[in-house]
């Protein structure tokens, strides 16, 4: 069990509660195996690795498409996955300025122009 497990997990156990769905509503519902679900909520399983799948869980649980809610739980997903989300991949000058990004969120020293490149980065987004 990894802690990013547990995120996801609690954040569609979150979601789900919102809806106002016992766990076993929800998976009689939607169709789902409650055995399986349940360990995803507790953090006992890794999130779907398959976006179609990650689709379908997010529209069962009323997910917006392109909401906060919608970023946070792809994001959390693919973070169980050791992978950054595909929008973010996609976005070549974003991919560029990943290592000055890791680099800072280590807490490396990074010079004054490098700051300014993340701050602009940043106002861009």
């Amino acid at each position: 069990m990894t802690n990013s497990y547990v995120k996801f997990g609690e954040f569609f156990k979150k979601i789900r509660h919102k809806n106002d769905m016992t766990l076993r509503q929800f998976c009689l519902k939607y169709e789902l195996d409650p055995g399986n679900i349940s360990k995803i909520e507790r953090g006992r399983a890794a999130p779907p690795s398959s976006r179609k799948i990650l689709e379908k869980y997010a529209s069962f649980l009323g997910i917006e498409e392109n909401s906060d809610d919608w970023y946070e739980f792809f994001d959390l997903a693919a973070a169980c996955s050791g992978k950054l989300p595909p929008d973010v991949m996609s976005d070549a000058q974003l991919v560029e300025k990943l290592p000055l990004f890791f680099r800072t969120i280590r807490g490396q020293k990074l010079d004054s122009k490098k700051l300014d490149e993340l701050a602009e980065l940043i106002r861009k987004s």
